[in-house]
């Protein structure tokens, strides 16, 4: 702190014949503060000196490889002497987490030399997330790898996929016996569930966006809960109501009745939080034109959430493809292909796969895995298929519907002019001063006269 001196106000009886009286103003002036903050003036000038510079977060420099290479290094030596010569460690997963924690801290270090504590809390969190990132695509690889791999021996063999179980046994070869009867189960059950789930799903959650009130808060929460609903409670709620109370049998219906418990939250849900985003100014505009609430919601809401719908409805067909228990309680099991979802066991992909893998004979775990890979594909040929119905945005039409809509423009111009010439008739008073009238009033002025 330093101390600035500052002239004093002399008293009346200190001022000579030629000074004039001190005022209020020069009192006050000579009470200002007499102190300043070292601080604060070695801040300012720390920031004349060195001017932040804007870094280009787009591109990736040569200096930042170069230290991601060097702090990978470092850390896989450092662990690697670690679990060698100075500590008692073993195994390949602790040494991964103990190499990737040294290399955070080598990545931090290095930064810290050349830039700023926000640049390095901003690259830290960076190669964090993208390590994650990196971790999550290596698991799903993996997965795939490894269920193709197993299931090779199997997918090679045509038969596997255009037979069924009737005719081979535990300890026949793979050229004997194929999917095809879980194949169809799974598109039978999956099927129906999807033709109950997704008008349900997408009223239900119309409902929740378009009509606020205690009553959809209530269902909100109970939509919610579900989400987290085990499927075994799912597939023994439809054992006990349809197959012990109502006394139906195991069938493929049952079964798709099961998955439908499961897959209606997920599509609720999730197409609710879509309706939701709707801009309520297009909402405002149809209302406006004098559209109704039903109206507004199947011409402009719907069109405009339409890649996200299919987004919900993607995510409640994954949840509800690959499940197990539920139909296992409620369809049961057959070697045998049956293509009637109200009379007889049927089995599914999912159901297949659980069974075969439980047999000590390497064939049958071949047939697991193959069907659990051709699981797989179907899921991604499904997926493709609503990407493709329901991926475009709001507003972009396809070429046939782009034809439709210009033929019903054309439509609708001709009739107006249509009406416009029938409608609109020459005044015989007015004709010099080129005035004209409607047809109602020249009727109307015909039947006064």
């Amino acid at each position: 702190m330093t101390i600035l001196d500052e002239p004093r106000t002399r008293r009346a009886d200190e001022q000579e014949p030629g000074d004039r009286p001190a005022t209020r103003a020069d009192q006050r002036s000579s009470r200002r503060a007499r102190t300043s903050l070292p601080a604060r003036e070695r801040m300012s000038r720390q920031y004349q000196q060195k001017p932040e510079t804007k870094r280009n977060l787009a591109t990736i420099r040569r200096s930042d490889v170069f230290k991601i290479l060097g702090a990978f290094a470092a850390a896989v030596a450092t662990a690697t002497w670690l679990f060698t010569q100075v500590m008692p460690l073993e195994g390949e997963l602790g040494f991964v987490a103990l190499s990737y924690v040294l290399f955070l801290g080598f990545y931090t270090v290095l930064i810290s030399f050349d830039d700023s504590r926000v640049a390095v809390k901003d690259r830290l969190s960076t190669v964090f997330a993208h390590s994650i990132a990196i971790l999550l695509i290596l698991a799903l690889a993996v997965v795939v790898f490894f269920t193709f791999a197993r299931g090779a021996e199997a997918l090679v063999h045509w038969n596997f996929f255009v037979q069924d179980f009737s005719n081979a046994g535990p300890l026949d070869p793979l050229d004997v016996g194929g999917i095809f009867h879980a194949a169809v189960g799974t598109l039978i059950m999956i099927s129906i569930a999807l033709v109950i789930s997704i008008p349900l799903g997408i009223l239900c959650a119309v409902f929740l966006s378009e009509i606020p009130g205690r009553f959809s808060s209530f269902v909100r929460t109970i939509v919610e809960a579900m989400t987290a609903l085990p499927s075994i409670v799912a597939g023994l709620f439809i054992y006990a109501t349809v197959i012990v109370f109502l006394g139906f049998d195991r069938s493929g219906f049952a079964a798709a009745l099961a998955i439908t418990v499961m897959m209606l939250p997920i599509i609720i849900r999730a197409a609710d939080v879509v309706l939701r985003l709707v801009p309520g100014n297009l909402k405002e505009a149809s209302l406006a034109l004098g559209a109704g609430q039903w109206r507004t919601v199947w011409h402009v809401v719907l069109p405009t959430t339409r890649s996200g719908l299919t987004t919900a409805i993607i995510l409640g067909t994954a949840r509800g493809i690959g499940e197990t228990s539920p139909v296992l309680l409620t369809a049961g099991y057959t070697t045998y292909l049956s293509l009637n979802p109200f009379s007889g066991p049927m089995v599914s992909l999912p159901l297949a796969t659980f069974n075969l893998v439980k047999s000590p004979e390497p064939s049958q775990i071949a047939r697991g895995f193959g069907a659990a890979a051709v699981l797989m594909l179907l899921v991604l040929v499904l997926f493709l298929v609503a990407r493709v119905i329901g991926g475009r945005g709001p507003g972009q039409l396809t070429r046939r519907q782009q034809q439709a809509r210009l033929a019903q423009s054309r439509s609708d111009a001709a009739r107006f002019e249509a009406l416009d010439r029938a409608n609109l008739v020459e005044t015989s008073g007015y004709a010099g001063m080129g005035f004209q009238k409607t047809g109602a009033a020249a009727a109307g002025k015909g039947q006064s006269a």
